[in-house]
C-alpha cells in the first residue's frame, strides 16, 4: 500500500537562499510554497518497521505544524542541529493517529499521541545516565543504535514522521488518549506537554512575578501551565495580537501588554527602575522574578533580559536564534535555562508515572478552554498550509496543523 508524504531534502544552497529571503520577509511567492522550498510531496510504500520488540505502524489523523518544523524549512533554525537528523526525512512530530499493529498493552487501532523523542530504549541500547533518570529529552545516543540520526520523530529518516498517511513509532513513545478527547484537542497535547516541562524546569514560589513574552502556541500553552500547576502571582503576557491577548487573558494571565510596552509593564508590577541607555534599548534594575522566552527570536530574549530582577531567571522555551546582548546575563548573574521537549518522569520516579508531562497535558488539553485553536489542511494544500503557519499570527491563528483524513 503507498502513502503520501511530505518529504524534506537537505540542499545547502536552498537552506542559505530560503535563509537570505526570511531575512529581508520576501518570500518571492512563499519561500516555502516556490522553487526554493525544500520539500517534497511523494508516494511512499508501507513503512517497515525497525529492528527490535515494540514497534507498530501509525496512521496520522492530525498532524501540527511547529515553529522548529518553519524554523528549518526557513533557513533560520541553528546548523547545530544538522548532525542531528537524517535527511531526507518526513516531517511531524504533533501526531495524533490510530495504531496499525498490536503491542503489548497497546492493541490495533488504539488512538494515541506521540512522545517524539528517539531515546535510547527506542533504539535498542542501554539506557545512558539521563534515559536511566527518566529525563529522556537529554538522550546522549540520539545518532547511535539501529536508527538513523534523529533528535525526534519527524528528524529521522527510518521512522518517518506525521506529515504523512504512514509513519512508525515505538511503544516508549505512545501514549493511548480517551475517545472523550477530540482529535482537534490531542494534537495539542505534545506542545501543552513541552510547555508544562519548561514551568516544571525551574522552582516557581508561591507569589511569583513572571513574565511570558511571546504568545503564540507556545506562549499561551506556557500560561496555561503556570497558571494550573504553579502557584506564581503576576503573570504579564507579551502578546502582539489581539486574539492572542484574549486567550491569554482566558487561560490565567494577569496583564497582556503589546511588545512595546514591556518594560513598563513590569515596571509597574515590580517598583522597578528603568533605565535607558544612549544605545540600544531600554532595562530595570528590579524586574520579574522569572521570563519565559516564548519566541524564539533574538528581540524576545532581549526583552526577557532586561526584564527580570538581579538573580532572577530566564527560560528558554522558543528554540532561539542568535543576535540578543547578553550583558544582563552577566551584569545581574541572572540564571539561563533551557527546556527541550519533555522528560518521561520525574528523576528517580516509577516507571509508569501519572504525573509525566504527558499525562498532565492529555488531563489540561481536555479541561482547558482550547477550542477553535486549530486549523486544518490537507496534506495535498502544504504550500498554503506552511504559509498561513508562518503568518498565524497576524492571520488570527493558533495552531495549523495537516488532516491525513482528508486524503484519499
Amino acid at each position: 500500500m503507498s502513502s503520501l508524504a511530505l518529504e524534506y531534502h537537505r540542499s545547502p544552497g536552498r537552506f542559505l537562499a530560503a535563509r537570505g529571503l526570511s531575512r529581508t520577509r520576501s518570500r518571492v511567492g512563499g519561500t516555502l510554497a516556490g522553487a526554493l522550498a525544500p520539500l517534497r510531496l511523494v508516494r511512499n510504500g508501507d513503512p517497515e518497521l525497525p529492528k527490535g520488540d515494540g514497534w507498530t505502524r501509525v496512521s496520522p489523523t492530525l498532524s501540527g505544524i511547529c515553529g522548529s518544523d518553519l524554523g528549518l524549512l526557513h533557513g533560520t533554525a541553528s546548523p547545530y542541529l544538522g548532525p542531528l537528523t537524517s535527511p531526507p526525512f518526513v516531517l511531524g512530530h504533533e501526531v495524533v493517529g490510530t495504531t496499525l499493529d498490536d503491542l503489548p498493552g497497546i492493541a490495533k487501532g488504539t488512538r494515541v499521541v506521540l512522545d517524539s523523542v528517539l531515546s535510547c530504549r527506542v533504539r535498542g541500547l542501554p539506557p545512558c545516565e539521563s534515559c536511566q533518570e527518566g529525563q529522556t529529552n537529554r538522550c546522549d545516543h540520539i545518532t547511535s543504535g539501529h536508527l538513523a540520526p534523529g533528535l525526534q520523530t519527524g528528524f529521522c529518516a527510518d521512522t518517518g514522521g506525521g506529515w504523512s498517511q504512514r509513519m512508525v513509532a515505538h511503544e516508549e513513545q505512545l501514549h493511548p488518549i480517551p475517545d472523550s478527547l477530540s482529535d482537534q484537542r490531542a494534537v495539542l497535547v505534545e506542545p501543552l506537554a513541552c510547555a508544562i516541562h519548561s514551568v516544571r524546569r525551574v522552582p516557581i514560589p508561591p507569589g511569583a512575578s513572571v513574565l511570558v513574552v511571546g504568545a503564540g502556541t507556545v506562549g499561551l500553552f506556557t500560561v496555561l501551565a503556570l497558571r494550573q500547576l504553579t502557584e506564581a502571582g503576576s503573570i504579564h503576557v507579551v502578546a502582539k495580537y489581539r486574539h492572542q491577548q484574549e486567550k491569554a487573558r482566558q487561560l490565567g494571565a494577569t496583564e497582556v501588554v503589546e511588545p512595546g510596552r514591556a518594560l513598563r509593564a513590569v515596571r509597574r508590577m515590580t517598583s522597578a527602575l528603568a533605565h535607558r541607555p544612549e544605545i540600544g534599548s531600554e532595562f530595570l534594575l528590579g524586574g520579574a522574578d522569572f521570563a519565559f522566552e516564548c519566541t524564539g527570536g533574538s528581540s524576545g530574549l532581549d526583552t526577557a533580559l532586561r526584564s527580570v530582577r538581579a538573580g532572577g531567571t530566564v527560560l528558554l522555551s522558543g528554540m532561539p536564534t542568535a543576535g540578543a546582548d547578553l550583558t544582563p546575563l552577566w551584569f545581574r548573574e541572572l540564571n539561563l535555562v533551557g527546556a527541550y521537549a519533555t522528560r518521561q518522569r520525574e528523576p528517580g520516579g516509577p516507571e509508569e508515572d501519572t504525573s509525566s508531562d504527558f499525562a498532565k497535558a492529555v488531563a489540561l488539553a481536555a479541561s482547558a478552554p482550547l477550542d477553535g485553536y486549530v486549523e486544518r489542511y490537507p496534506l495535498h494544500h502544504w504550500r498554503q498550509a506552511l504559509e498561513h503557519a508562518s503568518s498565524a499570527g497576524s492571520a488570527g491563528s493558533i495552531k495549523i496543523a495537516f488532516d491525513l483524513s482528508l486524503e484519499g
